[in-house]
């Protein structure tokens, strides 16, 4: 196994193999999911006043035990135009200004009112100052709202609309091209044959690439003329051209003497891991080229380690890769090899510990069981027997 690339060693390769893409300002509503390519900076202050934060009565505090004369009310956009002064109070809702000389809000549970006179019911206001947002409490113009690689989610969409923010600066969707290559595939909705699989590979991958510009180029049969065109098609277009299979060592497996064909430089080739050991990358001029084994479960495998982390280190994620987490194995393991394993298995939440129970079956070619799969078991190389019970890495899907 001296000649298997190990995991890590073969992500760092790719990732130093790319660059990130170019800054775009996009509007608020096309940023989900991608990553600022700078930081940004509130345009507005939130609030831009003091506001009640409670329906109820705006008053001095000192004033709270006594009656008061009720003066005017104060609403979301409606503002009270005057003062209060010694003795007076304001009716006020949630998100109204405050009104000038009024120091406290006393919610409505604790006052009663009588015609123009408001008497305290109940304890009242804690302390000068209750039930008051602040102005700038939540952002002051000027101040950073989010840093630069910072995920853009839904929450962040809403913070920077109410920072004065129209556009947000992101980096443009990395373009990956998709080929799936092999004599064997059919289209999905063709009629398959008794030797013909439908080319299921390309639909799966395009539906993991939510972060990429995905364009499907179709099926490319065995020959090294036809795929050396889609891959110099492919290359005009894309900063990622994936192809699926041929990438083995068969007598159709054309994907090498292609990528040699057509001047792409081969940086790595063969992975220490299972499944998914034939994955190549290589570069032709800026194109960097991912060769994906071509049984399903390889390929998204290798989708999930390789492809999706280079196409958010491209989109300008600090963080691409996937993490792992620890859950407890049901049932005992045996040793593993020399090449990292990953199991597909299913998951449990038993009190807030996982449970990770493994599939007995983990052929490469069965889409079932990655269907119905939750995460994969990690097995590092060499690993020695786990007893059930014991505590093991996991990558959990979707």
């Amino acid at each position: 196994m001296a000649d298997l690339l190990p995991l890590a060693d073969a992500q760092a390769r790719l990732l130093a193999l790319a660059g990130l893409t170019a800054v775009e300002e996009v509007p608020l509503g096309d940023a989900l999911h991608r990553w600022l390519a700078a930081s940004l900076t509130a345009q507005r202050t939130q609030p831009a006043t003091d506001v009640s934060a409670m329906d109820g009565w705006a008053l001095r505090f000192a004033d709270c035990a006594a009656p008061l004369r009720i003066i005017g009310e104060s609403a979301a956009g409606h503002p009270f135009a005057g003062s209060v002064g010694a003795g007076e109070a304001v009716r006020i809702f949630t998100g109204a200004h405050m009104p000038a000389g009024a120091d406290t809000v006393a919610v409505q549970e604790d006052m009663r009112a009588d015609g123009a006179t408001l008497r305290r019911a109940a304890q009242g206001p804690p302390a000068a100052g209750a039930h008051i947002r602040r102005r700038g409490q939540d952002f002051l113009s000027g101040a950073p709202i989010a840093a630069e690689g910072q995920l853009v989610t839904a929450a962040l969409i809403g913070l920077a609309a109410a920072a004065g923010q129209t556009h947000l600066p992101v980096r443009r969707r990395p373009r990956v091209a998709i080929i799936a290559t092999g004599s064997e595939l059919v289209g999905v909705g063709e009629t398959a044959g008794p030797g013909h699989i439908i080319s299921s590979n390309g639909p799966m991958l395009a539906a993991m690439l939510a972060d990429a510009a995905v364009a499907d180029h179709g099926i490319v049969a065995d020959s090294l003329d036809a795929l050396c065109l889609a891959l110099e098609s492919a290359c005009d277009s894309a900063d990622i051209v994936v192809t699926i299979g041929g990438a083995s060592v068969g007598d159709h497996d054309l994907v090498r003497p292609a990528l040699a064909r057509i001047g792409a430089a081969l940086d790595f080739w063969r992975i220490a891991i299972r499944p998914g050991k034939p994955l190549l990358a290589g570069k032709r001029g800026d194109v960097i080229i991912i060769g994906l084994p071509g049984n399903p479960v390889s390929a998204y495998v290798c989708a999930l380690l390789f492809l999706l982390p280079l196409v958010r280190h491209m989109a300008g994620a600090p963080q691409p890769l996937p993490r792992e987490t620890m859950a407890i194995v049901t049932r005992p393991l045996p040793a593993n090899g020399a090449r990292r394993d990953f199991m597909r298995a299913t998951l449990a939440d038993a009190g807030g510990v996982l449970h990770v129970t493994p599939f007995a079956a983990q052929d490469s070619s069965m889409l079932s069981r990655l269907a119905a799969a939750h995460a994969l078991l990690v097995r590092p190389e060499q690993a020695p027997p786990v007893p059930a019970g014991a505590s093991v890495p996991v990558l959990i899907l979707g």
